[in-house]
């Protein structure tokens, strides 16, 4: 849990963020990171990248109920251009295409434990 400084320090951040002239050397960090995990599709491939080290199209497709394959190829392409995952692909018939999670996919880890952990305190306490 922060500290009532940091807390502080954290909403200062997120109103500078909400700021249209923002003056940070990038775009809004939680605007960017909201652009880069969310979406309906993205974060569920993220889970199964992490629980699984390399998985093929077909496993994500099975494993994933109701995405088609154009979702899945598009959130695939986009995961890879934010480098969270590596595709591979082997020249071999028929071909072969696999997934895994880069070094900057696999530091999500902490911040997908904290939405878990939110998520669950939300749903026990709705009980």
């Amino acid at each position: 849990m922060a500290t009532k400084q940091e807390l502080e320090q954290y909403l200062d951040e997120l109103r500078s963020c909400n700021n249209e002239n923002y003056e940070g050397n990038t775009e809004c960090p939680v605007k960017y990171t909201l652009e880069v995990i969310g979406g309906k599709w993205k974060l569920r491939i993220l889970v199964k990248l992490l629980k699984n080290d390399v998985v093929r199209f077909n496993e994500l497709k099975r494993e994933i109920p109701g995405i088609t394959n154009t979702m899945l190829s598009n959130s695939l392409r986009e995961l890879e251009k934010d480098q969270l995952i590596i595709r591979n692909q082997y020249n071999e018939m028929p071909l072969r295409v696999e997934y895994e999670l880069t070094n900057k996919g696999k530091s999500l880890l902490p911040l997908l434990y904290e939405l878990y952990n939110w998520g669950r305190s939300q749903v026990e306490s709705n009980i």
